[in-house]
């Protein structure tokens, strides 16, 4: 149908709509007619859109619904390249020339001689383009990242065998399709790797990441489940509310377990084998319940990876026997470069490398501490039309530079430490990574949603800081209203607050005494005074998607944020002296 249609070698099929079985097939039908699949994020405004369809040269976009239809045609008149619009999801509410239905679409191809289909395929090579993931980068217009035939193949295996996946003529693993498949982490684990061992994919609802997500976990039951970190702290965090529900008894029975969990599974990742009696205890009155509550109860290859998660997540599932291990990597590599494994696994560590993957630790610091470099046949071909970035990328030696900076420990386990980009250099000239100190305000006063360091080139840190609130199901925009851990937490503190506003306008005593007690605690550890927190604010808004300051992965923009909030950082430097 895409040959019917004109596809040009080496020209985009852009989808735009979540994961279905019709998403699976226009992505390896664009790569069998000699295009490139090229997967657009479902959040991406036209502009957006238009960005990529023009970078790729697309000849065909593919679309869900009428929503996402509207973005396209708004931006069709300056697709010069463009030659036909499908919609999959729902039925055509007008007729237009060169747009067609799905059904529509699978008929244009009957008339074409399987042997022109043939040629083409047989013209492919191995080390030819057929995929471009858009990274969305934080900084600057996103990067068309090349990925080859044997880039796809080749990691799909060896991460597969990697993580022991089981080859459907033996056991049938099933997954749950759910994140975004424009993004690599989805693409590599629900159509790569699905295909090379015969696993089963189910396609969750649109919605799944606005709470039904457990529904569909828990009809589907799978084997493997990989989470971005935000979707492990939304279960965390639903877990603990309805635990905080329960009576006395079974919360007193939860809290033993979880006490029994985490010692067990710390010793055991130490390399204790035995398996202590209580424990036994506490998997068959609790560990058993919870996996079972949240359609975990056959997943034996629980996975996080496409951002940091904090230790205080990875603890809590550990405590509840739910090993959450981490994967690191980047589209540039295909997606995985080192993964963890159940018998080769350690808190707060990404892991080893897949077999036939290689680390560089490049410009090490006293503490090992460098730039992470990979190196394998995992990594990519270079940007799109973008070979002075592809320079940047890549050096003469080979090495993919990934701008994160990590060390390996004396086992070659991988830690990642930070990214080069948001190192914070103070005007003294100290280099702070952000996220250990974000993260300990986080764990430090759990009414804290996020936290964004600041203080690049000035003469100390500061802190903006948003309350969890509660997220509008449909629009994904955060509300006034606190989420009820968040009530609780205030009520506990002697606060009346419902709202975010309330606490931020009356600036709630009980509330910014909290928050000033949470943050001095962190000060307390602090490597030096250069890392201490002396100044904070409170915005009235969470971070969120739609505002522009997460990616789609939920990673924090800092850029955007810094942008946005210029006015509050302002305010913590205009007064010359340096607090106390």
């Amino acid at each position: 149908s895409c040959l019917q249609l004109g596809l040009e070698r080496f020209h985009g099929v852009c989808i735009l709509g979540f994961n279905s079985a019709e998403w699976f097939i226009a992505d390896i039908g664009a790569i069998l007619a000699g295009g490139f699949a090229v997967g657009i994020y479902t959040t991406n405004s036209p502009e957006a859109c238009h960005y990529v369809a023009e970078n790729c040269s697309a000849n065909v976009v593919v679309v869900e619904n009428h929503k996402q239809l509207q973005k396209i045609l708004e931006i069709q008149h300056e697709l010069p390249h463009l030659k036909a619009i499908i919609q999959y999801g729902e039925e055509l509410k007008e007729k237009r020339p060169n747009l067609y239905s799905w059904s529509e679409f699978m008929d244009l191809g009957k008339d074409v001689p399987d042997t022109q289909l043939r040629e083409i395929i047989a013209s492919q090579k191995p080390n030819q383009c057929c995929t471009l993931i858009y990274t969305s980068g934080t900084t600057g217009q996103p990067k068309g990242v090349m990925l080859s035939h044997d880039n796809l193949t080749w990691t799909a295996s060896a991460a597969g065998r990697f993580i022991m996946l089981t080859d459907a003529k033996e056991k049938q693993e099933l997954v749950v399709s759910y994140l975004p498949l424009s993004h690599i982490a989805a693409q590599m684990s629900d159509i790569w790797s699905a295909m090379t061992f015969g696993v089963q994919v189910f396609f969750a609802q649109p919605d799944a990441l606005k709470g039904t997500l457990v529904d569909t976990l828990r009809e589907v039951r799978p084997t493997a489940f990989l989470g971005v970190p935000r979707v492990w702290e939304k279960m965390e965090e639903k877990m603990k509310s309805v635990g905080a529900k329960s009576s006395a008894l079974r919360r007193k029975v939860a809290s033993w377990a979880k006490g029994v969990g985490l010692q067990t599974n710390l010793k055991r990742m130490n390399g204790y084998s035995e398996v202590p009696v209580n424990f036994r205890l506490a998997r068959h009155l609790v560990y058993k319940k919870v996996r079972k509550a949240i359609g975990l109860d056959r997943c034996t290859k629980c996975y996080t990876g496409a951002a940091p998660i904090t230790r205080e997540t990875l603890e809590f599932f550990l405590s509840l026997n739910i090993p959450v291990f981490e994967l690191y990597g980047m589209s540039e590599s295909s997606g995985p470069h080192t993964i963890s494994l159940p018998h080769a696994f350690k808190l707060t560590s990404c892991g080893k490398e897949i077999t036939g993957c290689r680390t560089l630790i490049h410009k090490p610091d006293g503490d090992g501490n460098g730039e992470i470099c990979f190196s394998g046949r995992h990594i990519f071909m270079g940007y799109l039309n973008m070979e002075e970035k592809t320079k940047e990328a890549i050096d003469e030696d080979g090495w993919l530079h990934s701008g994160d900076l990590g060390k390996h420990d004396k086992d070659g386990f991988l830690y990642i430490t930070g990214r080069i980009k948001e190192l914070i250099i103070t005007a003294g000239g100290e280099n702070i990574p952000p996220v250990p100190i974000e993260d300990a305000v986080k764990d430090a006063v759990p009414i804290i949603s996020n936290a964004m360091l600041v203080g690049d080139k000035a003469k100390f840190l500061a802190m903006l800081l948003t309350l969890k609130c509660n997220v509008d199901v449909e629009t994904g925009e955060p509300g006034d209203d606190l989420t009820p851990e968040a009530i609780e937490y205030c009520q506990k503190l002697g606060s009346k607050a419902r709202k975010v506003s309330e606490i931020v306008s009356s600036k709630d005593k009980a509330i910014y005494a909290a928050i000033q007690k949470g943050i001095s605690a962190v000060n307390e550890g602090a490597v030096s005074n250069a890392q201490k927190v002396q100044k904070w604010v409170l915005l009235e808004k969470d971070f969120s998607l739609l505002g522009g300051e997460l990616g789609p992965t939920m990673k924090l923009k800092r850029p955007v944020v810094a942008e946005k909030y210029k006015d509050q950082i302002a305010q913590f430097y205009a007064d010359v002296d340096t607090p106390a």
